[in-house]
């Protein structure tokens, strides 16, 4: 699929190597969280971080917000450093994410790194924008997962079954939307009720 002027953005899972090569063939650009899934990436990544280089100046950006009475603070580093260096397709930039939130008193914080294709013009900004706006629509998605789904309380976690699974839902979800679902759970308890409209939802009739 042409991916031209086009960023993906995705969690740690698909912080895949043929990914993100298949994604800068299709002409697009890639934005992807780094966990322990790629090690030698991750520890890369956290170290230059922790222990930068001398002479080494970050891009840094930095927003607030506030939802009823929790505040947060999210900041973002870019380097372009590892560029060359790490042994990973089309890699331009790293990226620390820390998100630090307050609530009745309680301090909370998590730092996330990234690795991205965008280049040293893309400002770090604007990279933080790019996160929150992948983080919004996970949070979202998460939750339809989550409550609706039930897909944490999942028993199935050998193999590659926990991706089908996975898989599976973005399915279900993504031909329900273009049905113009806005409710999912009603959605789905409607085509339930009505096999033979879940199945017309597939293209399929029953005679």
């Amino acid at each position: 699929m042409p991916l031209e002027g086009r960023l993906v953005t995705g969690d740690a899972l698909y912080c895949q190597r043929e990914l993100c090569a298949q994604i800068g063939a299709s002409g697009g650009d890639y934005l992807v969280i780094v966990k322990g899934n790629q090690r030698r990436l991750y520890e890369d990544i956290s170290l230059l971080f922790s222990e930068p280089p001398p002479g080494e100046v970050f891009a840094v950006a930095k927003q607030w917000g506030r939802h009823g009475d929790r505040r947060e603070v999210r900041r973002l580093w870019a380097s372009t450093a590892l560029r060359g260096y790490l042994d990973w397709p089309g890699v331009e930039q790293v990226c620390k994410i820390e998100g630090v939130s307050e609530r009745k008193g309680k301090v909370r914080g998590k730092v996330r790194y990234a690795i991205t294709s965008l280049g040293e013009g893309t400002g770090a900004d604007r990279l933080l924008k790019h996160v929150r706006g992948h983080w919004g629509i996970e949070n979202r998605l998460h939750y339809v997962r989550d409550v609706t789904f039930g897909e944490d309380g999942s028993q199935i976690r050998k193999g590659s079954a926990p991706q089908v699974m996975a898989a599976l839902r973005n399915v279900v979800l993504a031909i329900l939307r273009a049905e113009g679902a806005t409710n999912i759970a009603a959605a789905l308890r409607e085509n339930g009720w009505k096999q033979s409209a879940a199945l017309r939802l597939l293209g399929i009739t029953i005679p």
